[in-house]
């Protein structure tokens, strides 16, 4: 039998793909116990994501568990733990965790468990392990960036000093060998040192020691093995997809602002190109083998996934292309309006009612909105028609935004005016030129039956009242704008935001809301061809404060657009007198300063904000002033 024909039929003997063909997977293992083994060469080298799978069983080596500390805290019983992943290069890898459980669990019913996946330059987390067992679950959170003999802060979090931490031995998957993400070339740290392979890169071992976590949670005796869901943010977004693809003991999914595929591709853009990973060594095997988008059809999973519009690692339109792949499965949207790598509270308490409803035959979520551009209107104005699915939760409202602006992490949605039409909603969407490209999605948020509290996690300490449900992300070319007959109707002037209160400020987004010194107030909206700043003109703001307090006016250029220029960040402090009367604040350029100088002009401009307090990350910290008396109102924002 030839080696890749025998990998491929390990590979579904092991995950079983087809849960139903027990039959046939029982007959395919006989037959490789039976066949004789390949040898392996030098040159043998996976050529897709089911052979490089294909040799590796989750559940072969015993896990050789070590109970590091166990401790009882709120109801729930904490475990620190740590297993192992393997041995590879004659050297054993061993990974911490954090597994919990109810105190007062009855082992005759089984619990669902869930795992959980950190991001980057974060550890296992105790906030989400209690989270999920306040919820009914088991849960783990494994602790894969951590480093045996590096800072106590890559050990799980609650461990003390001298406690054991993940110790990858001769390899080093974490993010002190951060090439190692995007590259199969072969080196000290890697899995071969002799040759290019995809087993080198980073991922692959890190996918494997979540693997291993699965089977973990598995054994022990209070879980359900049938009923196992795995979530992870950021870089454990990624690791998220990576296990849902190669691991049928998934039952649920919820990749956070992670696991777009393409990542490899280069993305055209207004004024230049980008892409998010220069792969080393053979693009082609990568893409093959470790690229999402060629994981997507593997999963059998239900899955949602949580995310920022404006993200800068899951680039929202290549989630939507990545995840319409996944074959006969439910799948959900839960997007953050104008942030990036950071969810609002109705997005993320989609994560813990999805496993209700997949793990514990819980309330179903809402579908996903019906929607659909018209670019064919008797107005020649495109219009986004929407339609919410309301299974026991009504609509409490809907949102429709859309941009002219290919970057998905940098453009600014503009909001669109809704109307309620019959069972739905509809939203004209003017544009101002038919030159551009037109994206458009929209978000519908439905009212819990009774609200959530996510108060273990930090920053969402208030009950949550709403879910976001977000529609599929719709496109048109400019060449289809005008086949349609689409008009430029929109009417461009000077003014920027008249700070509506009905609207309460929805083209900014806010940061620390609830600490009154640290309050910032940020916009894209500058960035937006329709609100660019013209040639000579005056920013002028018209604000009421009635204390006197300094507030930080912040301008970044190019924050992400790399092809524009490079990213720079100025800053403008004025000290405002209070009064009760109105205030108009004039702000030139050159008003607008850095340690190598002064804003030139209004080109390039991505992001503007008013804070309470700002320091540039990676600045010196600044002690934040003490705010007195109320906010700021916000009047008018135009230019002159």
């Amino acid at each position: 039998m030839k080696l890749k024909h025998r990998q491929t039929l390990l590979f579904h003997a092991i995950t079983g793909f087809d849960a139903k063909a027990t039959v046939r997977r029982v007959l395919t293992l006989v037959a490789l116990i039976w066949l004789p083994s390949p040898n392996l060469i030098a040159d043998d080298v996976p050529q897709s994501v089911e052979e490089l799978w294909a040799t590796f069983d989750p559940r072969q080596q015993p896990l050789e568990t070590e109970l590091i500390r166990e401790f009882k805290s709120d109801g729930t019983v904490i475990r620190h733990v740590r297993f192992l992943v393997g041995t590879f290069r004659q050297k054993p890898a061993r990974m911490t965790a954090i597994y919990g459980f109810p105190e007062h669990a009855d082992r005759l019913q089984k619990l669902p468990a869930v795992m959980h996946i950190h991001g980057g330059g974060q550890r296992g987390s105790l906030s989400e392990v209690k989270l999920l067992v306040s919820r009914g679950y088991a849960a783990l959170s494994v602790n894969w960036g951590g480093t045996a003999g590096q800072s106590p802060f890559n050990s799980v979090e609650g461990a003390e000093p001298g406690d054991l931490n993940t110790d990858w031995g001769a390899v080093d998957p974490s993010q002190l060998n951060v090439p190692g993400y995007y590259s199969m070339l072969p080196g000290p740290k890697q899995l071969f040192e002799d040759r290019e392979h995809p087993g080198n890169c980073n991922w692959y071992l890190l996918a494997m020691g979540c693997r291993r976590g699965l089977t973990f949670l598995e054994q022990q005796p209070e879980v359900d093995p049938e009923r196992l869901g795995v979530h992870g943010y950021s870089m454990g977004g990624n690791l998220t997809m990576y296990v849902a693809g190669t691991d049928r003991r998934v039952k649920a999914a919820v990749p956070a602002v992670g696991g777009a595929g393409w990542r490899w591709q280069p993305h055209e853009f207004l004024g230049g190109s980008d892409q998010q990973d220069h792969i080393k060594g053979n693009i082609d095997l990568f893409r093959r083998t470790l690229s999402f988008e060629n994981y997507s059809p593997l999963i059998q999973c239900p899955v949602l996934h949580r995310s920022a519009t404006n993200d800068f690692h899951g680039w929202m339109d290549d989630v939507y292309r990545t995840n319409s792949l996944i074959p006969n499965q439910p799948v959900r949207y839960s997007w953050t309006p104008h942030l990036n790598h950071r969810l609002s509270p109705e997005v993320a308490v989609s994560m813990p009612l999805w496993f209700d409803q997949h793990l514990k035959d819980g309330p179903r979520l809402p579908d996903t909105p019906a929607s659909q551009l018209v670019l064919q209107t008797s107005n020649h104005v495109p219009a986004f028609h929407l339609t919410p699915d309301e299974p026991s939760w009504p609509v409490a409202r809907a949102e429709v935004f859309y941009s002219v602006d290919p970057d998905p992490r940098a453009r600014f949605w503009r909001s669109a005016e809704v109307a309620q039409s019959g069972n739905g909603y509809i939203a004209q969407l003017p544009l101002h030129t038919t030159d551009l490209p037109l994206f458009a999605f929209a978000n519908v948020y439905h009212t819990l039956p009774e609200p959530v509290s996510l108060n273990a996690i930090p920053g969402y300490g208030k009950p949550i009242t709403e879910v976001c449900i977000s529609s599929q992300l719709h496109t048109a070319t400019p060449e289809e704008l005008k086949n349609a007959e689409v008009i430029a109707s929109m009417q461009v002037s000077s003014l920027i935001d008249a700070f509506d209160p009905a609207h309460q400020m929805r083209d900014w987004y806010t940061i620390n809301a609830d600490h009154p010194t640290l309050v910032q107030h940020w916009t894209r909206k500058l960035t937006d061809p329709a609100h660019q700043g013209p040639q000579g003109a005056r920013l002028q703001l018209k604000l009421r404060m009635p204390t006197t307090n300094t507030l930080t006016f912040v301008i970044i250029q190019n924050e992400w657009r790399s092809y524009g220029g490079p990213r720079r960040t100025f800053v403008c402090e004025r000290e405002i007198t209070g009064s009760e009367d109105d205030q108009t604040l004039i702000f030139e350029p050159s008003d607008f300063t850095n340690e190598d100088g002064s804003l030139a002009s209004w080109d390039n401009l991505d992001q503007f904000a008013i804070c309470r307090h700002y320091n540039e990350r990676g600045s010196k910290d600044r002690k934040p002033a003490t705010w007195t008396g109320p906010p700021p109102t916000l009047m008018r924002l135009e230019w002159k």
